[in-house]
């Protein structure tokens, strides 16, 4: 079976994650969580793709993105996962010793409303949901803590969002999301299936081709004879 397609066309918002290989650890101290974000930098600014809002987490990585051309996305993160892995392995002179990810990141498109809000949230709280941190704004590896930064960190990876960010917001992340939404966006994650209002998703899977991300999977029931 090929591989599905990926939706990356310009101007879309896409969630985009990718895991270490069996879900080991791909940053194991602070150093490592800097260097990749140098990466996401180095990348920026040779593909174009914007950052809209990301965590970086020990064995996996979310990012919200923003493609100015159509392949921007899947130019930016084939090059950025290819250069962590090898200059992780020459760091910890490993080259040759095996796949640090677990294979080509997923993604799936996110309307740029509500829809937008709700996605930022589950990736800028995914360390406090995890108990790395007390508050989400701790985690020194995500967008929450650098949009909240004075002076602004660099490298400067952020793009402003597209639609207003609601008063509050910080004290928003960190409110426990229902599990309605964390279930909705985990779902996507999983298929690739667009993330919107009822009609949106059946429409934009129609446009970028991803009908299949919204079937059920497995063999149609049998019909009993009547």
């Amino acid at each position: 079976m090929g591989r599905p397609k990926r939706a990356d066309e310009a101007g879309g918002i896409y969630h985009a994650l990718n895991r270490g290989n069996s879900r080991a650890a791909i940053f194991d101290k602070p150093d490592d969580f800097d260097a990749f974000q140098r990466i996401l930098a180095e990348g920026l600014s040779r593909y174009p793709c914007q950052i809209l809002a990301y965590q970086l987490m020990p064995n996996h990585w979310h990012l919200v993105v923003r493609p100015t051309a159509d392949g921007g996305m899947s130019d930016l993160l084939r090059w950025v996962t290819l250069t962590h892995t090898m200059r992780r392995h020459a760091h910890r002179h490993t080259s040759g010793e095996g796949h640090i990810y677990q294979g080509r990141f997923k993604s799936f498109p996110v309307q740029d409303d509500g829809h937008f809000l709700v996605v930022c949230r589950y990736v800028e709280r995914n360390a406090r949901q995890a108990g790395l941190v007390n508050s989400a704004e701790d985690w020194k590896w995500g967008s929450l803590a650098r949009w909240l930064a004075k002076p602004r960190r660099k490298p400067d990876l952020l793009t402003p969002w597209p639609i207003a960010r609601p008063g509050r917001w910080k004290d928003r992340v960190n409110q426990a999301m229902s599990k309605k939404e964390v279930d909705a966006v985990r779902h996507a994650i999983r298929r690739g299936s667009p993330f919107g209002d009822p009609d949106w998703p059946q429409s934009i899977a129609r446009r970028l081709n991803l009908d299949s991300t919204l079937r059920p999977r497995g063999r149609p029931k049998k019909v009993a004879p009547g």
